[in-house]
């Protein structure tokens, strides 16, 4: 009763679950896996978090932005093992202006765990979004400082969430992610293993709120 988490670059990682559905995060043009995964999430309408060209093999593709205006999108879907579902939250266009449910947090619920990966968030969350969200075990941040949020509001958010493990993201360079370690140290222990790949299970989360990095891909 496991789920396997594998970075695969930037935003992308591959969840396995138990029952082997397959799912690809930010499914784009530049980091994919070896494998074809059943499922694809894109967070946001964004070059290196989407892509227009989707393998014909892949059964469900989930684009996570509002296509017209007003009509944010919605997604729940249930796939043996696996059910995946998103929170619109809004975006920051480089006029400054906002695009209302231009990105989403999606949540894969596997293998007795929620997972959530919080995409190109650039706001902290009303008590709505957390209610939607719900209890979330494993949360994929972005910690790059400056496309998505500051990295001390992107910690505020952590905090709001509340999760078991904290995994960065979107971080750019050494220096940065670096940063943002050394800035949630005193709260947060930091375990690095040279594997691009997490297994994780209810079982084996950790008692206190913990930062893991996975090795490169």
């Amino acid at each position: 009763n496991e789920v396997r988490l594998t970075f695969v670059g930037h935003a992308s990682f591959l969840i396995e679950s138990p029952a082997g559905v397959r799912i690809v995060t930010d499914y784009n043009g530049v980091h994919r896996p070896a494998v074809v995964p059943e499922i694809v999430t894109m967070n946001n309408a964004h070059t290196t978090h989407y892509t227009d060209w989707v393998d014909p093999a892949i059964r469900h593709a989930l684009r996570g932005w509002a296509t017209e205006p007003g009509k944010p999108a919605q997604h729940d879907l249930t796939e043996k093992d696996v059910r995946v579902r998103n929170v619109p939250t809004n975006v920051r266009d480089w006029s400054g202006d906002t695009r209302y449910g231009g990105n989403s947090i999606f949540v894969f619920e596997v293998a007795g765990l929620c997972l959530a990966h919080l995409g190109h968030l650039h706001h902290d969350l009303t008590d709505e979004h957390l209610a939607q969200l719900g209890q979330i075990d494993v949360l994929l941040v972005p910690v790059d400082g400056g496309f998505t949020m500051a990295q001390e509001f992107m910690k505020d958010v952590i905090a709001q969430i509340r999760p078991a493990v904290v995994i960065p993201m979107h971080y750019f360079s050494p220096s940065r992610l670096q940063r943002f370690l050394d800035m949630v140290r005193d709260e947060y222990p930091a375990k690095t293993q040279a594997d691009p790949t997490i297994v994780l299970s209810r079982q084996t989360l950790p008692w206190k709120q913990t930062i893991v990095l996975p090795g490169p891909h």
